[in-house]
């Protein structure tokens, strides 16, 4: 797919699941991998919304990491970006789940989280352009862990603010991924200053800002156009436009929630492309905006895995049309 519109850098890895639930880490006797990375969970979401999509990230030069990347290809993710490393492996992560289905990252097995692959990012390789062509650039804070990925997040910046993209980051904490989270809050809030729109879990939210209000941590940043707070099965908080709200959730039978608010945050996104900023300024758009992609958000928790459960552009319709909304 040429010339893509949204621009997704960071971590492309599988998540093997649990396949036994309410188990600790040790007690789990089989794993099933499925593909996932928030970076890359979006992007697929994306192209499958019916919004050309790039990712751009690190894998190794490993049969994991030849499926990956083949697996973009196959939704029809554009892959100019992708780099491959020749030693480094590809991620893996192992993520335990409740009785509920929720999701804790447990581990790397046999590496240490700087060892892989998404680590190695090469700020001189990143295709200039890629920003020259695209609207949108989607980061997580993963990156910022690690020295050479770090250096490839502040030069993604740099090309976005020079090309004029809208940057939307979505915090992903995931401390399994850092050494130290009194560095890890400095770097992220640090990051705060060069963005356009945030997402955050109300984890996050509290844990960065001491709130889970939409507006409180948007008037306290003073240099976004909007922050989104998700809180899984309780719905959602916006602030977007000098518009806001909370809605709830929709409620269906949850088998996954991995990749949930990937797909929320595609869903946004591609709203937003298709309406265009400006059109956040009307009270009602965003309403309709945010509903969209807590629909999309939905619909990926009812089928196993980040990205084979995520709907298409018409099935967001359907389901849309079914709760008359």
């Amino acid at each position: 797919m040429s010339n893509p519109r949204v621009l997704c850098l960071g971590e492309i890895l599988f998540d093997c699941l649990a396949d036994q639930l309410g188990l600790k880490l040790e007690e789990v006797q089989s794993w099933t991998p499925y593909p996932g990375g928030a970076p890359a969970n979006v992007a697929c979401a994306l192209v499958k919304l019916g919004t050309s999509t790039g990712f751009v990230g690190a894998v190794g030069e490993d049969e994991p990491g030849n499926a990956l990347v083949q697996l973009l290809q196959e939704v029809g993710v554009d892959i100019t970006g992708v780099q491959r490393h020749p030693t480094a492996p590809t991620r893996q992560v192992y993520v335990t789940r409740d009785l509920a289905g929720d999701r804790t990252f447990a581990g790397f097995g046999q590496y240490d989280t700087a060892e892989f692959a998404d680590t190695r990012l090469q700020a001189k390789q990143l295709p200039v352009s890629l920003f020259q062509e695209a609207d949108f650039l989607v980061l997580g804070t993963l990156e910022l862990a690690y020295p050479d990925s770090e250096q490839a997040v502040h030069r993604a910046l740099d090309l976005a603010e020079q090309f004029d993209l809208k940057i939307i980051l979505d915090v992903n904490w995931r401390p399994v991924f850092w050494q130290d989270e009194n560095i890890a809050r400095q770097k992220i809030h640090d990051t705060f200053k060069r963005v356009d729109f945030l997402k955050l879990s109300k984890e996050e939210a509290e844990w960065l800002f001491d709130t889970a209000d939409a507006g409180a941590i948007t008037y306290r940043l003073g240099s976004v156009e909007g922050v989104l707070v998700t809180d899984g099965d309780k719905g959602c908080a916006y602030c977007l436009g000098g518009s806001e709200g909370v809605l709830p959730s929709f409620p269906v039978k949850v088998v996954d929630t991995t990749g949930a608010g990937d797909s929320f945050l595609a869903g946004f996104i591609h709203q937003l492309s298709q309406h265009g900023i400006q059109r956040l300024a009307d009270a009602d758009t965003v309403k309709r905006i945010v509903t969209y992609a807590s629909a999309v958000g939905a619909l990926t928790t009812i089928k196993p895995g980040a990205i084979a459960s995520q709907p298409t552009a018409a099935e967001v319709e359907v389901f849309l049309v079914a709760y008359q909304l």
